[in-house]
């Protein structure tokens, strides 16, 4: 264990913040994500060095579609989340575990992350699978390292930090892809009583502080698939640039929605469609091959093509598009 960072006392409590959520933890209890413990008036973090995955991932499935196209990346992960999302893909790790689970895992400490991606020639480190917020503190020490050996860092995220979190990140964090869910309403019900404008604050944050920013929506049918569901994530990404790539996504029935089918590809496509008529430049529909390509927005020339997540850039020449010479939006790495 480590004591955390993003803290303060409260009589025999604390006040964690290293979210929006602010929670007030009683002696002996956890915050919400399970894994931030008030021990004898102190937070504490469970998972520090608590690694559950060292995994190699292509960066296009985050999915970040414009920051090192075709670049690798190792994927660092604990238990834990600050959310309580009814759908979510890796409820096995951010819900369905305790104390002893994590206990169990062996320490990896961050010079041995950035020893595997130095090993692995990754160019590198995604903080993914659950959400970094809750590890902050690992994740901002193997941070720090990554980028004293050269190596990239970004977040898959639900966006939920606290702006101290916001500021200590921006030292080290390259790139990110949050998570944008659905209305107000969705939020609250399917989320765990979370305040959107708390995820739109700081996408807004992170976009303005020139962080790399993508987002995701993931369609569930009869729960956010409606137009005007398409519409209003459309407006608020619009509002900030054209220019952001915001991906739609397909649900697969799992945790506890299990009980709702696939999200049909005509609906994804919709979903694209209409955030393209909205204006924005770059739109991808997951799951649908034809559709993640990335085409210049000005003569529609093919600059990175895609199948599942193998990518391939083939029409970008010294960040400009090879056939019109407009400047793209893309964050270069080694496979340019």
């Amino acid at each position: 264990m480590k004591e955390a960072k993003f803290w303060k006392k409260e009589k025999d409590s604390v006040r964690c913040f290293a979210c929006k959520r602010n929670c007030l933890v009683a002696k002996g209890k956890t915050g919400f994500c399970g894994v931030r413990k008030n021990l004898d008036g102190k937070l504490f973090s469970l998972v520090y060095g608590k690694n559950l995955t060292l995994e190699i991932d292509p960066i296009e499935k985050k999915p970040l579609f414009h920051f090192h196209p075709a670049s690798n990346v190792l994927g660092v992960s604990t238990f834990g989340c600050n959310f309580a999302c009814q759908h979510c893909q890796n409820f096995h790790i951010s819900k369905e575990f305790n104390e002893k689970a994590i206990d169990a895992l062996p320490f990896v400490s961050p010079e041995k992350v950035i020893e595997e991606a130095l090993r692995e020639n990754v160019e590198g480190i995604a903080y993914t699978y659950t959400e970094p917020t809750i590890f902050i503190e690992y994740a901002l020490d193997i941070m720090k390292l990554a980028k004293e050996n050269g190596l990239f860092n970004v977040f898959v995220s639900n966006g939920y930090m606290s702006t101290e979190v916001l500021a200590e990140t921006k030292k080290y964090l390259d790139a990110i892809n949050i998570d944008l869910k659905g209305n107000s309403e969705f939020y609250k019900k399917i989320c765990g009583n979370v305040e959107i404008k708390g995820v739109k604050e700081n996408i807004k944050w992170l976009y303005k502080n020139k962080i790399h920013t993508e987002a995701t929506y993931l369609i569930i049918p009869s729960f956010n698939d409606k137009k005007e569901f398409f519409e209003e994530v459309s407006d608020f990404i619009l509002s900030l640039s054209d220019k952001i790539p915001l991906h739609f996504t397909a649900f697969y029935p799992t945790y506890k929605l299990d009980y709702l089918p696939r999200t049909s590809p005509l609906t994804v496509q919709q979903a694209k469609e209409t955030a393209e008529k909205k204006g924005l430049k770059y739109v991808y529909a997951g799951n649908l091959r034809e559709e993640e390509n990335s085409f210049c927005p000005h003569c529609k020339n093919l600059l990175v093509s895609r199948m599942y997540f193998n990518a391939e850039i083939k029409g970008i020449k010294e960040n400009k598009c090879s056939k019109c010479g407009a400047e793209v939006d893309f964050v270069l790495g080694k496979q340019a």
